[in-house]
């Protein structure tokens, strides 16, 4: 008996100790504990949130003579013209390396062409666009000085997160200045949200308006763990629910751009993918519509070398459950390149495990942008013929033959159709 009780208290020490290893939460239980303030927090992360002010001159509308080829022999090239109205945008952004990398959301420097950050201790300086990642509405510019070391936030996990943990918004909204709100995290894997392809965002209730675009949204250790993008309303203002996306793909944007990429390059699964509805779901005979079901496959993709066929219901991915096909591929986007990811499978109502390479889709056949110049509707749009990597890219669906328009000139016969 005695040795039982002294194994028991063994076992029950060393649980303990495991247990008091992690970090509890704990709501406040005291007046004391409720008077206690978040400045050592905005102490500790304001100094790394800037506000971003982008703008551009736009050009003067050009005579469509000026694009027949007898006039440009005879006057040259004319017609762009500088002087016209300035269109300016006005967000946040956060300082994610002491050399001068900022993050910020892609739609505030959108069309935009210069580029000024302001620091809280009201220094600026013009940065330059390093890169501009649509598909996830993320974008990283590079302050431009003589190397001074800029403060920084440390990047989080957003995986680490759970619903109901206190959080801070910092940024500038409506341009007041630098502001800070708190809140919590009201929920995670927002899907529905439709500002980027990898929707799987954090939802708090921290108060985000416009302006706070790109600034930084953290956790109580002033950890980075989500760049506040979007919200929902119908005012304008905030009503309590907005819209950060994950640091984990902040992290593979910012990598892409110290590295010296102009864009993102991201693992390609090749296939297409549908939401399961409670009839799928019982026509499949799983209790609850879930996962990514596989409807097209791409020839030679790494879904189709794993031996993935149409009809297969992707449930997780390297034990990471995946709700919709939205989850999935935001869990396949922060994958490093090389290696391989195990996809949990459901076929015929038994799992299997597919391993896959994490491999960027092929660009066969070699891209090919063309600018239409001739007198037509579609005068100033660069079209770039299809292949893996262009559908990836620009996130096409459906077809995989034909063209895509890749850009439109400012002012041009087709961005007027647009």
């Amino acid at each position: 008996m005695r040795r039982a009780f002294a194994a028991l208290f063994i076992a029950s020490a060393a649980f303990g100790a495991a247990f008091a290893a992690e970090p509890q939460r704990a709501v406040p239980q005291t007046k004391a504990e409720a008077l206690l303030s978040f400045s050592p927090v905005v102490k500790l992360a304001q100094p790394a949130v800037v506000n971003v002010y982008a703008s551009r001159t736009d050009v003067r509308p050009r005579n469509p003579l000026f694009d027949d080829p007898i006039f440009e022999r005879f006057f040259g090239r004319r017609g762009e013209q500088p002087g016209g109205p300035t269109a300016q945008s006005l967000g946040s952004g956060v300082i994610v390396d002491a050399s001068g990398f900022v993050v910020t959301n892609n739609h505030v420097i959108d069309g935009m062409t210069d580029v000024k950050v302001a620091l809280s201790d009201k220094r600026e300086f013009e940065a330059e666009i390093v890169l501009r990642d649509p598909r996830t509405d993320l974008a990283v510019l590079k302050i431009k000085n003589g190397g001074a070391a800029f403060p920084t936030l440390e990047l989080g996990d957003s995986d680490a997160l759970e619903v109901g943990d206190l959080v801070l918004a910092l940024g500038n909204p409506f341009g007041v200045g630098q502001t800070v709100t708190q809140g919590i995290v009201s929920g995670l894997a927002r899907t529905n949200v439709g500002t980027s392809d990898y929707g799987f965002f954090i939802q708090t209730d921290a108060a985000i308006n416009p302006g706070n675009s790109g600034g930084a949204l953290v956790d109580m250790h002033a950890r980075l763990i989500g760049v506040n993008s979007a919200i929902y309303s119908k005012s304008g203002g905030s009503v309590g629910i907005g819209f950060a996306i994950p640091v984990n793909m902040v992290k593979t944007v910012v990598a892409a751009a110290k590295s010296g990429g102009n864009r993102v390059r991201r693992p390609w699964l090749g296939a297409t993918m549908q939401n399961v509805s409670k009839e799928i779901a019982d026509s499949l005979g799983v209790d609850r519509p879930t996962g990514a079901l596989i409807t097209d496959l791409a020839d030679k993709s790494p879904a189709a070398e794993a031996g993935l066929k149409r009809g297969d219901l992707i449930v997780a991915i390297d034990g990471q459950s995946v709700a919709d096909p939205e989850a999935l591929g935001f869990r396949l986007g922060t994958k490093p390149l090389g290696g391989a990811a195990s996809l949990s499978v459901l076929r015929a109502g038994k799992q299997i495990v597919a391993p896959i390479k994490l491999v960027v889709a092929p660009e066969t056949p070699e891209r090919d942008a063309v600018k239409l110049k001739s007198s037509s509707p579609l005068r100033g749009a660069t079209v770039i013929n299809l292949s893996p990597a262009v559908v990836e890219e620009f996130g096409v669906e459906g077809p995989r033959d034909g063209v895509i328009v890749g850009d439109l000139d400012e002012g041009s016969n087709a961005q007027a159709m647009n």
